[in-house]
């Protein structure tokens, strides 16, 4: 019997918390706030005792092993409040002794560094919520499975998107609170999620609200680019000088570990087919935005707005689609805990997004607005295409498919070249 709630809307993570659970003795669902942690970990779980509720926080931490009782998978919600129950889950797993599915725990924040005293490696898993995607929140056809193009699967036809349509989804966002609300009361759960998050009196803070929310407006100015230290110091007002701009960039940096730390941002790292290819390593990573709303929601951006800065659309409809790319590649059991990344070479060649399997495999992604972008995108895609089958240490030189994923589109359909055009709202 689970505590499943009533309504509750199937997530592509319940099928790897199912797999983790299976493997593990717990499993940690991480996840920016108010992305449905609580809800799919119920929808798995059997008991559970939640840290919101003061007294169960209280009483862990006067005697913790006095909230790990309860019928398995026994959750936790947002453990991190009491760091003490991560080592006292790990000894429990310990104890009996190869069971597994003991635990869920949920968490929206990590702990600071020295609270907990072990990894949980080989005990505790962790698995990586997000905001709701498209086809999630029903606004996909799922006429494209993204892990069916990997085996060539791909219906051509017609299909149906208006710019409005995205632009909307953009600023409401993925957020399960806000799927049957109306415009305007949708677009305010972005907004509250930043009030909430930037309000919250905690002593891990690296800088002042004010300050945090300076570092964020940056990030999502930048948004889509891999923006220097250097560039959001000056834009926060920090000193740049000779003299003074290592410690301003440390104090950005900070900022953005505090953000990551909290799931609100996170990186989106470089890629070349050789697996042990520094490349990898060298390509600045481009930090992105949990979900698309709240860059939208830092640059005061409303779909009507959106509408006629089609540039700035742009930028966010790439947020948009890599926040869908990522529920769907981590529910594939083939992909690995980072099969999610983007190329970018000396040569000035740029590809939005690469998807590598763990046997090899990879897919190549161009996103554009819209279908009259796509011939642009092919020429990128064919690029990297010859790039990668010119490397004599390329292992899988071929990929499995080229995409460019829009956003206008009255078709979805295959060019000549093999490259396949369709968009976000067609994916699954």
């Amino acid at each position: 019997m689970t505590l499943k709630k009533n309504g509750y809307l199937p997530r592509y993570i319940d099928e790897v918390v199912d797999r983790h659970l299976r493997a593990f003795g717990a499993v940690e669902i991480t996840g920016t706030m108010w992305s449905g942690k609580t809800w799919t970990a119920m929808a798995h779980g059997s008991s559970r005792v939640s840290f919101d509720n003061d007294q169960a926080r209280a009483l862990a931490e006067l005697d913790v092993q006095a909230v790990l009782d309860g019928d398995s998978p026994h959750i936790i919600d947002e453990w991190q409040e009491v760091p003490a129950v991560w080592d006292a889950v790990r000894n429990k797993v310990d104890d009996a002794a190869g069971e597994r599915g003991l635990f869920i725990l949920t968490g929206s924040s990590r702990p600071a560094r020295g609270k907990t005293h072990h990894t949980g490696s080989g005990r505790i898993s962790r698995v990586r919520m997000w905001p709701m995607s498209l086809a999630e929140l029903g606004l996909s056809t799922g006429r494209i499975s993204l892990a069916r193009l990997f085996d060539g699967e791909f219906e051509s036809g017609s299909t149906s998107t208006d710019l409005l349509d995205i632009a909307r989804w953009i600023c409401r966002g993925g957020w399960p609170a806000a799927r049957d609300l109306d415009d305007s009361a949708a677009l305010l759960v972005p907004d509250q999620y930043l009030e909430a998050l930037l309000a919250k009196d905690d002593d891990k803070a690296p800088a002042s609200e004010r300050s945090l929310r300076s570092c964020l407006r940056s990030l999502a100015r930048n948004i889509g680019s891999a923006a220097k230290l250097q560039t959001i110091a000056a834009d926060m007002g920090l000193p740049v000088d000779v003299e003074h701009r290592d410690a301003s960039e440390r104090n950005v940096s900070a900022i953005i570990d505090y953000l990551e730390n909290r799931y609100v941002l996170c990186d989106l790292t470089g890629w070349d087919a050789p697996i042990k290819s520094p490349q990898r390593l060298r390509v600045k990573p481009k930090r992105c935005f949990a979900d698309p709303s709240l860059a939208a929601s830092l640059l005061g951006a409303a779909p009507e707005r959106l509408l006629g800065n089609l540039q700035l659309m742009g930028q966010l409809f790439e947020e948009l689609c890599l926040r869908d790319l990522r529920v769907y590649v981590e529910a594939m059991p083939e992909a690995g805990p980072d099969a999610l990344h983007y190329y970018r070479d000396s040569d000035g060649l740029e590809v939005d997004a690469i998807i590598e399997l763990r046997d090899g495999r990879w897919g190549a992604i161009e996103i554009k607005l819209g279908a009259n972008k796509a011939a642009d995108a092919e020429g990128n895609l064919l690029r990297l295409k010859r790039k990668i089958a010119n490397n004599p240490a390329a292992r899988n030189p071929e990929p499995s498919f080229m995409l460019v994923l829009v956003g206008k589109t009255d078709f979805m359909y295959r060019l000549p070249s093999g490259v396949l055009v369709a968009p976000i709202n067609a994916l699954c």
